[in-house]
């Protein structure tokens, strides 16, 4: 049976990332994609000024329960960038109530990178987002928010042992399945480590020299996505990455507020359904 899966987070209406990626990328999947905004901002935060930002907040509560009085239901739910520290508490109720049963919780706590938080973010909703990442099935964390979610300290240098104590702090407050990204071991290579109960796997792809905006939402969206078709996590992992390299290369330089995902779609939409491309 065709899965559906609600995202919950922002619309940043320029800038190709949250919903603008995850409604197409996961769409692209196979999988039927109901969104849930969590704010409107004219672009989204990295790089732009002057941007405009509505939290929807308020608008919460009446959603979820026009969706439960007219029975439907997801087979998971997949959170990105929160508008404030208030939707953490509305997000988890939807997923107690509006799952299927043994639906998927997927957290990407999307609320910091490179040692430090997002603007807008503070450490009053680190610790309410620690609520919703170790409720997770699938927890989708950079080393910055792993160190903030465990109270680890966050390091620029490390080597597995580090990262293994990462995702086990994780597992034990009560993550599921840890998928950290931006794992990288030396200058030229970067990857991401998956870590369950009983797997630990580590892919290791090349690391391009320029950095764009919007690469995590689309590994997030690209791995729920074939998650939802099947896949493993490592297998769905290994995929996500390969596509978000395929689609940094395909971006031009001059385009530096995202990843020019469009053009490179068709690869994962084939992926996703099992068509091997020619090469």
């Amino acid at each position: 049976m065709d899965k559906r899966v609600l995202t919950v987070q922002d619309v940043s209406c320029v800038g190709q990332c949250s919903l603008t990626v995850a409604l197409p990328v996961i769409s692209a999947c196979g999988v039927e994609t109901a969104v849930l905004p969590s704010a409107v901002l004219s672009t989204h935060t990295g790089g732009f000024t002057g941007y405009t930002f509505r939290d929807l907040t308020a608008d919460i509560p009446a959603i979820a329960q026009h969706w439960q009085s007219a029975h439907l239901r997801f087979d998971a739910v997949y959170t990105g960038y929160l508008g404030s520290g208030g939707q953490i508490a509305h997000v988890r109720h939807i997923m107690d109530t509006l799952l299927v049963s043994g639906g998927a919780r997927i957290v990407d706590p999307a609320m910091a990178d490179n040692g430090r938080l997002y603007p807008g973010f503070d450490a009053l909703y680190v610790e309410k987002m620690k609520t919703l990442a170790f409720s997770a099935d699938i927890l989708l964390p950079n080393i910055t928010e792993a160190a903030l979610l465990t109270g680890m300290d966050c390091r620029r240098e490390y080597d597995e042992a580090y990262i293994r104590s990462l995702t086990g702090a994780l597992h034990e407050k009560g993550a599921g399945t840890v998928v950290l990204t931006g794992v990288s071991y030396e200058p030229e290579t970067t990857g991401v480590v998956v870590s369950g109960r009983e797997f630990f796997g580590y892919y290791r792809h090349a690391r391009l020299a320029r950095n764009c905006h919007g690469t995590g939402d689309l590994f997030a969206s690209a791995f729920t996505g074939l998650l939802c078709r099947g896949y493993e996590p490592f297998p769905a992992a290994q995929a996500a990455a390969e596509f978000v390299l395929a689609c940094i290369r395909r971006t031009e330089p001059e385009h530096w507020y995202g990843v020019r995902f469009e053009p490179v779609l068709y690869t994962l939409a084939a992926k996703a359904a099992g068509i091997d491309l020619p090469e």
